[in-house]
Parts: structure tokens; sequence; C-alpha cells
């Protein structure tokens, strides 16, 4: 088989401060801007790689989502447990200060890991825990 990873999801529950997040301090291409509102599906990706894209979209638009889930999501959000991405940079240090200079929440400092990965982490504007990895 030959199976790539195209789009991962993440929820978001402000728009524009997600593609603020994505765009503005991480970089990131828009590659999709579809709907109004809080209701808005936005793809966004690393330039130069055009077929790995994040979706960034509301949580709670599927119509067969109750209400007991819309809660619960909603709590996970706000606990930052909802959702999660692993993102990786040749860079580590220049990364975590670029971003933790635009006041994106720190969650942990560029670490080394028990198990040998050196990474650090941020929540974005929904809550989502963005980790970063250094790769050399």
């Amino acid at each position: 088989m030959d199976i790539t990873i195209h789009t991962s999801y993440l929820p978001h529950q402000d728009p524009e401060a997600s593609l603020a997040f994505y765009r503005d301090i991480l970089g990131f291409e828009v590659r999709n801007d579809v709907g109004q509102g809080k209701m808005r599906w936005i793809t966004v990706g690393p330039a130069g790689q055009p077929g790995t894209s994040i979706l960034l979209a509301p949580p709670d638009a599927d119509p067969g989502i109750t209400e007991e889930e819309r809660r619960a999501i909603a709590e996970m959000m706000a606990k930052g447990t909802y959702g999660w991405i692993l993102l990786a940079t040749p860079d580590l240090d220049g990364t975590f200060d670029k971003v933790q200079a635009t006041g994106a929440e720190v969650v942990q400092e560029p670490t080394q890991q028990p198990y040998g990965i050196r990474d650090c982490a941020f929540r974005d504007p929904a809550g989502n825990m963005v980790r970063i990895q250094e790769v050399r």
C-alpha cells in the first residue's frame, strides 16, 4: 500500500485566533478557508509541504453530536485534553524562543525526555496541545 498522512484535525473555538496562531506564529500557509463566523473550516500547512495539512474546524458542527457530547468536548478543550499534535523542527531552541516571544501559552520549555526525544510544548488558542520535537 502507498498511504500518506494528508490532513489531520484540530478543533477551534475562535477561528481568527487559531488562524493567527498557525499562520502568523508558526508560519503555516492557509490552504483553504470556508464558512463564516465560528463555523469556519480552515486548512493550514507547513510551507513547502503541500501534501500535509491541518484542518482547524469547529468541534461541535456535526449534527450527530448530542448535547452531552458537546458539553464533554467543551470541558476537554478547556482543560487542554481534547486535541493535540506533534510537530518537528531542526532548531528547537530557536523555534521555542520565537513562539514564546508571541505570548503563546508555554506548557513545557525545551526538555530532553527520558525516552530520547528533546521537545517543548505550547497550547494553541483552543487549548490544543502543540508539542514540537527536535529532529536532527
